[in-house]
């Protein structure tokens, strides 16, 4: 029982969902409803796992069309080894106004060469789109924690913020409506999830405020991906990989995620 339930759990692994989701956003113009965000998190490269296969998914069903933002939100390259992956991906993605991406608590120093200037590392930009000024913050990984940073990057002339952070937990001590989206990585959806009456018993993060998937909170609208890779053991149980175009809309399309 014990080869048949690892044997699955490698499988799992890289059996990627690929998600598209409509998410509601406070505050955004009617000019931007309707704005693509492709969000991935957690590539994991170089370590001893099938974290390259995943991605790989991803990647080629991204190809087959464009969105308007790729983001990517940390631990994406945890040894060298897997920087010319790294670099290669990056030239792949389809994005009408730019690819971004920040780094998380497992990247090691190549990162920030191979992402180059798509790193936001407490600092911002700002785009013109479809005639709205949209701000793209990304924060630091975690021994640059401070949250008197991200709020004062947060542009208020912006029609709408968005801000990538590896963090979910970030969204508990930003001020309220600090930002109109946040997106977030880091927890793997529990990695190792097992089934209990009262819902997944997830293995890897037992304390977290926010998982997976689309929440409202005081900060503004958050998306935690569980990324496409695994951490510490090439194994998923009831927490698959995942690749999630969100689609953001002012007002929520009926059976969408709030």
């Amino acid at each position: 029982m014990a080869g048949i339930g690892a044997a699955w759990a490698l499988f799992e692994a890289q059996w990627v969902e690929l998600r598209e989701v409509e998410t509601r956003v406070n505050r955004l113009p009617p000019e931007l409803d309707g704005f693509t965000i492709l969000h991935l998190s957690d590539f994991h490269l170089g370590t001893a796992s099938l974290n390259g296969r995943t991605l790989e998914r991803a990647v080629a069903w991204s190809e087959e069309g464009e969105v308007d933002l790729v983001a990517l939100t940390g631990d994406l390259l945890s040894r060298r080894r897997g920087e010319t992956r790294l670099t290669d991906v990056l030239r792949r993605f389809r994005s009408r106004h730019g690819v971004y991406a920040v780094l998380g608590n497992h990247d090691v120093d190549e990162a920030r060469s191979a992402l180059g200037t798509a790193l936001l590392d407490d600092s911002s930009v700002v785009v013109d789109i479809r005639g709205k000024r949209v701000q793209i913050a990304g924060g630091g990984p975690a021994e640059d924690w401070e949250w008197p940073k991200l709020e004062r990057l947060a542009d208020p002339d912006a029609d709408l913020r968005i801000l990538l952070f590896h963090f979910p937990d970030v969204t508990q001590w930003l001020p309220p409506a600090s930002y109109d989206l946040i997106l977030a990585g880091h927890l793997h959806g529990g990695q190792i999830c097992l089934p209990t009456p009262r819902g997944k018993l997830r293995l890897e993060h037992l304390r977290a405020h926010h998982w997976e998937g689309v929440h409202e909170t005081p900060a503004g609208t958050l998306h935690v991906s569980r990324g496409l890779g695994t951490s510490l053991v090439p194994f998923r149980f009831l927490a698959r990989p995942e690749a999630t175009k969100l689609t953001l809309r002012s007002q929520c399309p009926s059976g969408s995620t709030p």
